[in-house]
């Protein structure tokens, strides 16, 4: 029996990077915009472990590159909200730096 899974993916295949494919992916999952960058879709899936059946559906689907990132938020069995780098790796935070937060120790 199919199942489905909602799945929040957040993407950034810069600027040579092939949307059109990605597109054509979420377009074929009935994918809704959700901000820039971001799309909300429910994933069909049978038997265990949606997340990984995506995950390998994606990286088969898509052409990725040194420098893509993917990544995948969903709920967990307990209903907390769990995401995680399916391709590329997170990178510093542009923000650092302009809060209010204060040093503290000592730089070695």
């Amino acid at each position: 029996m199919e199942k489905e899974k909602s799945y929040w993916l957040s993407y950034d295949l810069g600027v040579g990077g092939n949307y059109e494919k990605l597109y054509g992916w979420l377009d074929d999952h009935n994918a809704v915009p959700c901000g820039e960058s971001v799309a909300f879709f429910k994933y069909p899936y049978e038997g265990e472990n949606p997340d990984e059946q995506l995950k390998e559906d994606l990286l088969r689907s898509l052409e990725l590159r040194a420098g893509n990132k993917l990544y995948l938020i969903r709920l967990s069995g307990d209903g907390q909200a769990v995401g995680n780098f399916i391709y590329g790796k997170r990178n510093a935070a542009p923000w650092i730096g302009y809060g209010t937060q204060s040093q503290s120790g000592m730089d070695k």
